[in-house]
């Protein structure tokens, strides 16, 4: 017969046996299933280059080169922009994009500044959000690799952050998005040796992001949002750029999935206008601190006192002039 503690023993081995057998085949089946079903015209790996100097699906602009190994959207100089977009829009209600890449550089210290990866309705548009436009329509992942530092912050960099905006938002580079962003979390994937890589997954309204960062070869969560509503017929794109600091910003692979998840709602996507229900818990906002020094009006009045002084000097001077002269006029006669 065996004991209490045998049984208890030999149940607990058996149920974990069996969660292991249970989650290498889930794993393995959504890995299968994502292959099944990943779209060529939405996804880019190597060889990248078509006829030419051409890309197939893609067009590319700014400090953007193709080599053979990567796709270079900035290299480690300064004030560089560059940028790949699809030229598919895509028509999935569900999706799931896997981005390789690599940011790297000859700085310890101080880099920047990051990329973001983008499913916008304007595809091919310059502006100061990494390297694209401003008050976009649709959902930003911001790669971010230079804190600011402009009020106050509680996480460190780089980090990964998520903004939707319907057209109306501005991304704020002083406050590193806090204000606008829907979630984010710290991820230190900078001069590494080995591949990183960050799962965009969107499944009915709920928005995920991962990453693989270790190593590992396994998906660690960064965060997940749900209420967030994304409109079909957007473009995915991939920008960077550089200021006063910088990095070189790589591009290896982009890999898109087409999920076979059932859609909540019946509605035409197509249509809508991007929206998140909730947003990251708000941090203070502090104003920028003042500049020390008089304002132009108190410069001004300062000015024309000084003005003052000096003509009423010069007057009393021409007077006191007059009377000696005077004075010494009388005592010649």
């Amino acid at each position: 017969m065996f004991s209490s503690g045998g049984n208890l023993s030999a149940i607990v081995t058996t149920a974990v046996l069996l969660l292991i057998t249970f989650g290498v085949r889930e794993s393995t089946q959504q890995q299968y299933d994502a292959n099944d079903y990943m779209k060529r015209e939405h996804s880019l790996f190597k060889p990248y280059q078509g006829s030419g100097m051409t890309i197939p699906y893609w067009d590319f602009f700014g400090s953007t080169f193709v080599t053979n190994s990567y796709i270079r959207l900035t290299p480690d100089l300064q004030s560089k922009s560059g940028a790949i977009w699809n030229q598919v829009p895509c028509t999935s209600i569900n999706w799931e994009m896997h981005v390789n890449f690599k940011v790297h550089g000859k700085g310890k210290d101080l880099f920047g500044d990051g990329f973001a990866i983008w499913y916008a309705k304007d595809r091919l548009q310059t502006g100061p959000v990494f390297g694209s436009r401003d008050n976009f329509l649709g959902l930003a992942i911001i790669l971010d690799t230079y804190s600011n530092h402009n009020g106050p912050h509680n996480h460190q960099h780089p980090y990964i952050s998520a903004m939707v905006n319907n057209g109306s938002l501005s991304y704020d580079h002083d406050r590193d998005g806090t204000h606008t962003q829907l979630a984010g979390c710290e991820a230190k994937f900078r001069n590494v040796d080995y591949d990183t890589l960050i799962s965009i997954r969107y499944e009915n309204d709920v928005l995920t992001v991962s990453t693989d960062l270790e190593n590992k070869n396994t998906w660690k969560q960064c965060f997940q949002v749900t209420g967030v509503k994304l409109p079909t017929g957007y473009f995915f794109g991939v920008s960077a750029t550089t200021g006063d600091l910088s990095d070189n910003h790589d591009l290896l692979a982009m890999k898109f999935y087409e999920l076979e998840a059932p859609a909540l709602h019946a509605e035409d996507r197509s249509r809508i206008i991007p929206s998140a229900e909730t947003f990251d818990a708000p941090r203070e906002h502090k104003d920028d601190p003042k500049q020390g020094g008089m304002s132009n009006v108190k410069i001004f009045f300062l000015i024309l006192l000084v003005m003052l002084i000096v003509v009423v000097l010069v007057v009393i001077g021409i007077m006191f002039y007059q009377k000696h002269q005077e004075n010494s006029r009388k005592r010649f006669y």
